[in-house]
């Protein structure tokens, strides 16, 4: 079988292989050409030295203890500017459940795929000759749609705790399962996770909520002990019950809203604050004997502070916290069209931010598909965004135009008087015939002959201003509904 290798790989690996070295593609690269996705990047592993790598590339440079060498390829494209060199290694005693305590570099390529986590990572390409190297079946594995520990899984997951956190991302990517056995090991020891930097565990979060299906790997990362070393406050969900207008608990409503998310290729703010938008329905839950069901009154406003606190844990940036906290504490934003006014709703735009409704009204539709509802924009929601629009856009008014009442006074030394409507409305009825007479220069041309027309005309002419400026902006608002299927 032939892949599909850019000629910046190519040249480094043949590089390699002129000075009389071995070379091969290795890793995930090699994973993904199999699969038949794009490779993110480009890892090369060697029997030479860092010392002789460098040689080979004086260009390059090397500033870590498991010896990998950046080469600098000059490509323009981010993925291959630098393609990473790595000799054979071994390595021994994992202490603090992350890194080995002692790195030696290996004189065998098969010594070097014994210490990677799983055996789809576990396999070489020597692409000169298009020959793999696959001593853990991983290309079998690969076919069946599963993650295998390389070896004996439970000493994988002891060399390095966060590999049982990139099985559950590895299945959120790929839509792979796990083996059973490599299951088993990881709740074994899921508790090790407690040893891995918060900023490896969040790294490892984002690639979940930004793959296809984060649902599978949540839920399984809960199944396997491992979701508490995430983010404990989601584990809360569990088994608790909510009101008639949803199908799920919590837990299982967070998760459904979250993969709608990403069934829709939302952003990632979005895909977060699904995940947390309910985050504390559990402490605010009340039995309502009038209602004879659960209420979660305040729940949002509880949740936006559990939720920063969870985020801050994580060590998000501080523009994510905000947003995905803003988010949460508005999500339960009253939406009925009948009951509100424009006015309401710009005060709601105002507490969420104009960059932020569009994303607000995302997580809404969100919310109610993972209540169980197959309809995620009923008429009464599309009514709402089309009052969003409105509200968000410009009336069509005189203050659009280059001029306004004082220029024209102190230009053409006016008093204040209805005269000075009626030339604006004028002015503002050409500009919406032809957009590029709204410049400083026409309408003060303008201005001058209509100041030379009787008063009675002036305001006939201002009175038509005015009708095609009412007409223009019904025209605008119908458009805005015909839009969202409102009419």
């Amino acid at each position: 079988m032939t892949y599909r290798i850019p000629r910046e790989v190519e040249i480094v690996s043949a590089s390699l292989r002129k000075a009389g070295f071995e070379a091969y593609l290795v890793g995930g690269c090699v994973r993904d050409l199999i699969i038949g996705r794009d490779p993110k990047d480009w890892d090369i592993t060697t029997n030479a030295t860092p010392e002789q790598i460098q040689a080979v590339f004086p260009d390059s440079f090397y500033e870590n203890e498991y010896g990998t060498v950046g080469v600098k390829t000059g490509a323009e494209d981010a993925r291959l500017a630098i393609i990473e060199v790595t000799p054979y290694r071994t390595e021994s005693g994992y202490s603090d459940k992350r890194r080995p305590d002692t790195v030696k570099f290996g004189l065998s390529l098969l010594e070097d795929l014994a210490r990677r986590d799983f055996t789809i990572n576990a396999i070489a390409l020597d692409e000169s000759k298009g020959h793999l190297v696959d001593p853990y079946a991983g290309q079998k594995d690969i076919k069946d749609k599963l993650i295998r520990a390389v070896g004996n899984a439970s000493e994988r997951f002891n060399e390095d705790a966060l590999r049982m956190l990139r099985a559950v991302r590895l299945v959120a990517e790929l839509e792979f399962g796990i083996d059973g056995g490599t299951a088993a090991a990881i709740s074994e020891n899921s508790k090790h996770l407690r040893f891995v930097s918060r900023e490896r565990v969040r790294d490892e979060l984002v690639r979940i909520l930004n793959s296809s299906q984060p649902m599978n790997a949540l839920v399984l990362s809960w199944q396997l002990g491992m979701l508490e070393w995430i983010s404990p406050d989601l584990i809360r969900g569990v088994g608790v019950e909510q009101n008639q207008a949803h199908s799920y608990d919590v837990f299982e409503h967070l998760m459904r809203t979250m993969q709608h998310a990403a069934d829709k290729d939302w952003n990632f703010d979005i895909r977060l604050a699904a995940l947390f938008h309910d985050i504390s329905k559990p402490e605010t839950r009340r039995w309502s004997e009038e209602k004879k069901e659960w209420t979660f009154h305040g729940h949002e406003v509880v949740g936006s502070r559990v939720t920063k606190k969870a985020l801050e844990d994580l060590h998000f940036s501080r523009e994510t916290i905000d947003k995905v906290v803003k988010l949460v504490r508005w999500h339960m934003f009253f939406s009925d069209p009948d009951q509100i006014t424009l006015s309401a709703v710009r005060r709601m735009i105002t507490n969420v931010g104009e960059e932020n409704i569009w994303d607000l009204l995302n997580l809404r539709i969100c919310d109610r598909v993972g209540t169980g509802r197959p309809k995620e924009q009923p008429f009464r929601f599309r009514k709402y965004k089309a009052m969003v629009e409105q509200a968000l856009r410009d009336p069509i008014s005189v203050k659009m135009l280059k001029t306004d009442g004082q220029h024209i006074m102190e230009k053409f030394h006016m008093k204040p008087g209805p005269k000075i409507g009626y030339i604006l409305n004028a002015l503002l009825e050409e500009v919406l015939d032809d957009s590029q007479r709204n410049t400083r220069e026409y309408l003060d041309t303008r201005t001058e002959e209509l100041l030379k027309m009787p008063e009675d005309a002036l305001r006939e002419l201002g009175e038509a201003g005015k009708q095609r400026r009412e007409e223009a902006e019904d025209e605008e608002i119908k458009h805005i509904m015909e839009k969202h299927h409102v009419c």
